[in-house]
């Protein structure tokens, strides 16, 4: 059987011809996924739009297409082109589990919510010639003791982060504007691998890096514990993503700095109370951003921070106080966004119950554009305030300024390489796609994320103070020497 997996480029990627580093980053690991359900003997052709030109002349058997928002458009006209030759197509992803009834129209098959239950189940459907409109996940969903995924599909060379790896599906906080919950609705919303799998996977990945693409890698605190306890002695550097809250709390940080995370993507969004309120972050309610960045930042460990203009509360001075609180607070890299309420979402429910969805043009859902009516802010404003935003934490002066304002020379070096190579530099970037030199440039990444020495390592419980209770611990930072 000659099966054929694509991934469409999103609309905000541009063109074949000038690709932006970010989406050269990673590979489809979903799709690699589902091809380890296939038989040996079947000759499997997995394709990226984002990092090669796009084959639909030929005639395979099965088409399978993964959907996104913004490559909806993209996904749609594929799939027509391979039905109006007599190919069978089955889509999947988020966006066709927000709008079943959309996505129904293009495709023969759809799965609606993660796949890895209902696909072998499609497949001797379609053995048979018996498939179902629909496959829908619910009971029994897990991803352990699942077959490896087929790395040997992934074109290594065109990717700079070839070693990514995902332990978890979902996440344990359920915010409104998150396009998570639609897709595991009606079943577990997060469960992850054991480690022994974990382990078993990372040993497969030539190299020393790592990237961990979990929504929350440390939304497991005894999963996640093991690992690193686990990790040790492997000598790996690795990137992920974790919350405010995960970071404050306990000694999982430093566990995880002393197996090699060297870089993290934390969820800030907003500083305003009432705006964590009506996005239901509350596990950021109360918590101090700054005490986390420094924690952070005394672990060596950089900061991906992300933020989320538009929330009823942002008033016009939100952009420079949040580009100002980045620059303070040394954050190396910052992601802004304008809220986009997601089909599916209950953003997007309220939004739409209220009237204030202005379009369904699913290309301008990239959080760049303004797609509802907005309060406090005109959507000129808005979209005007985000570009700024994003030129100003990235002047020159401002990237020098964060950079130095941290204590190891080392550690300023690696802000200003990581942050300035990143952003300053996307011209040069396009050049090394198209010429294919990604492969090259991970030793470079590797340098980056090198760790640095600090004495004071540890951001611990350490200030004691008397009380009627007797004795009460804060968080305070202490320093701790080899």
């Amino acid at each position: 059987m000659k099966v054929k997996l694509i991934l469409p480029s999103l609309t905000e990627s541009k063109s074949v011809f000038w690709r932006p580093i970010k989406y050269s980053l990673f590979p489809p690991l979903g799709l690699a996924t589902l091809a380890s359900y296939l038989n040996e003997s079947d000759e499997i052709d997995l394709q990226d739009q984002h990092v090669e030109k796009l084959e639909i002349s030929d005639q395979p058997d099965l088409v399978i297409i993964q959907v996104y928002i913004t490559n909806a458009k993209r996904a749609y006209s594929i799939a027509k082109q391979y039905r109006d030759r007599g190919v069978f197509v089955a889509l999947g992803g988020l966006h066709v589990t927000s709008l079943p009834e959309e996505a129904d129209k293009y495709a023969d098959t759809i799965f609606i919510g993660p796949a890895e239950q209902t696909f072998p189940q499609f497949l001797e459907d379609f053995k048979r010639k018996e498939t179902k409109k629909r496959y829908i996940s619910t009971i029994g969903r897990t991803i352990q003791n699942q077959p490896p995924i087929r790395r040997d599909l992934i074109k290594r060379e065109k990717y700079l982060v070839p070693n990514s790896i995902v332990i978890s599906r979902g996440c344990p906080h359920h915010c409104n504007f998150c396009y998570k919950d639609a897709f595991f609705a009606g079943g577990k919303s997060f469960y992850t691998q054991r480690v022994d799998e974990i382990l078993t996977e990372i040993s497969r990945l030539e190299g020393k890096h790592l990237y961990f693409l979990d929504d929350h890698l440390l939304g497991n605190k005894k999963l996640a514990s093991e690992l690193f306890e686990s990790m040790r002695g492997m000598n790996r550097v690795f990137q992920g993503a974790a919350t405010v809250k995960s970071i404050l709390e306990g000694d999982l940080i430093e566990k995880a700095a002393e197996t090699g995370l060297r870089s993290l993507f934390v969820g800030f969004e907003t500083f305003s109370p009432e705006n964590l309120r009506q996005s239901n972050k509350r596990q950021n309610l109360k918590l101090d951003y700054e005490r986390a960045a420094q924690r952070l930042h005394d672990l060596g460990i950089m900061i991906n921070g992300s933020f989320v203009f538009g929330l009823d509360n942002d008033d016009k001075d939100v952009f420079k106080r949040t580009v100002d609180w980045g620059v303070e607070n040394a954050i190396t890299t910052a992601t802004y966004h304008i809220l986009t309420p997601y089909p599916g979402t209950r953003l997007y429910g309220q939004m739409k119950k209220e009237g204030r969805i202005l379009t369904q043009d699913w290309d301008l859902y990239d959080t760049r554009h303004v797609v509802y009516k907005t309060k406090s802010l005109s959507s000129t404003e808005l979209e005007n305030g985000y570009r700024w935003a994003y030129k100003e934490f990235y002047k020159w002066s401002n990237i020098l300024e964060a950079s130095f304002s941290h204590d190891q020379f080392k550690h300023q070096m690696k802000h200003l390489f990581y942050t300035g190579g990143w952003k300053k530099f996307e011209s040069l970037w396009n050049i090394i796609i198209n010429v294919g030199g990604l492969k090259k440039m991970l030793p470079l990444l590797e340098l980056l994320l090198s760790k640095v020495e600090y004495k004071n390592s540890y951001t611990q419980k350490a200030v004691i103070k008397h009380s009627a209770e007797g004795v009460k611990f804060e968080n305070s930072k202490i320093e701790l020497t080899a």
